[in-house]
């Protein structure tokens, strides 16, 4: 049966809905009567917000207590951002925005600009710790940019929450050298300050950060390493050849910075199976070669700066930070190894994201993590209790609960 008149009906709907909450304004492409016409991704997004969002609340949700600057300067916008913090001070103070910096999930990491539009941002929350992915603040610019990985403007009632009605913003996701979005810049003013160049200074400054990102991307020694779901690393830009055993090596001493013996390295990967020590040795000797000789002697270590998710999603656990140890996990380590220090690890990991997500309050968590493991009933029925009777998203979970009970 086709979509389409649901579709339509929805359009009209929220239409209506937003002529409720729109004020009478010059907006650019207004009808007759000072109303504009929903843009399309607009009103998609807000159809994704109506379910998880009140159009009514006063601020965007807090992360961590709004504690984010560790996060912010281990943060690959770090560098480049700061870089260019003086004339993002000066756009801030001298044209009356705000701007903000945020990750690859919608956080804000970093803000700046004059005090009064600062004050004014941080009564909505529009300052470090501030979370303003589209569930968590529904439709706005920073979740827009997000979501289809272009630049975004929103103006005024275009924003789903009406404490938003008298902002607009403009913003461009920030790319590393692979595609990947790293995180969002944004300026933000009030509607009555809105500026044609506003949009073309992003962009502007958007590509001056990628340049730097690219510069930076190939200096010596950075190694990154991927490990959840899937297998892969890449060493000063370049894919690295490794055999399984190889790869193992690398995952265990990724994971543990203070190193191994040589008995217990042997240990974790091979455990009680009879291996000649040139064997063991010939292993550490091609890793050590492929990585142009960043493994330590007598007791193995890296002495080369690693990136690995399996560490990131551990760190974000840590640090009570569920979100980003979710969006981090790609799925169960180096799934097809039977080293036995990988499958410690396995474990460790798969039960303490688990826990992360059954002591979560929030059901997104319970959904996402729902995903990845669709015979855990227990998941499931936690992401029941969680939402509302009303919430479209319960059909999810129950289909996904009564799947596991029957398998």
């Amino acid at each position: 049966m086709s979509q389409r008149p649901d579709l339509k009906q929805r359009r009209a709907v929220l239409e209506h809905e937003w002529s409720r909450w729109v004020p009478r304004l010059s907006v650019p492409g207004a009808r007759p009567g000072g109303t504009a016409a929903l843009r399309h991704e607009v009103t998609e997004s807000w159809a994704r917000s109506l379910g998880s969002v009140d159009p009514g609340r006063d601020s965007a949700p807090v992360t961590d207590g709004g504690q984010v600057h560790q996060r912010w300067t281990s943060s690959p916008l770090y560098r480049p951002v700061s870089a260019l913090a003086g004339e993002l001070h000066s756009i801030g103070e001298d044209a009356g925005f705000v701007t903000a910096v945020t990750d690859e999930a919608g956080t804000i990491l970093w803000t700046c600009g004059g005090p009064t539009m600062r004050r004014r941002a941080e009564r909505v929350n529009f300052a470090p710790g501030g979370r303003w992915d589209e569930q968590a603040m529904g439709t706005n610019a920073l979740s827009l940019a997000l979501r289809t990985g272009r630049p975004s403007s929103v103006f005024s009632a275009e924003h789903l929450v009406s404490a938003l009605h008298g902002w607009v913003c403009y913003c461009a996701p920030v790319h590393d050298r692979d595609g990947r979005v790293l995180g969002v810049l944004d300026l933000s003013t009030t509607w009555d300050r809105s500026h044609p160049l506003a949009m073309s200074t992003v962009r502007t400054l958007v590509s001056t950060i990628e340049a730097r990102l690219s510069t930076e991307a190939p200096r010596p020694g950075l190694l990154r390493l991927t490990c959840l779901g899937s297998e892969q690393a890449v060493h000063e830009g370049r894919p690295l050849p490794l055999r399984p055993r190889q790869l193992e090596i690398l995952t265990l001493l990724a994971l543990e910075p203070g190193g191994f013996s040589p008995e217990r390295l042997r240990a974790a990967l091979y455990g009680d199976r009879p291996v000649t020590s040139s064997t063991f040795k010939a292993e550490i000797s091609h890793l050590r070669r492929a990585l142009g000789g960043a493994i330590s002697p007598r007791h193995y270590a890296l002495t080369a700066p690693v990136s690995c998710d399996a560490a990131d999603v551990l760190r974000a656990l840590e640090q009570g930070d569920t979100d980003t140890a979710l969006r981090r996990w790609g799925g169960p380590l180096l799934p097809r190894s039977e080293a036995p220090g990988i499958e410690e690890w396995r474990t460790r990991l798969e039960v303490a994201v688990r826990e992360a997500v059954l002591a979560s309050t929030r059901p997104e968590h319970a959904l996402r993590y729902g995903e990845r493991v669709p015979y855990d009933a227990e998941v499931h029925e936690h992401a029941l209790r969680l939402l509302g009777p009303d919430d479209t998203r319960r059909a999810i979970a129950r289909g996904r609960l009564t799947a596991s009970l029957h398998d």
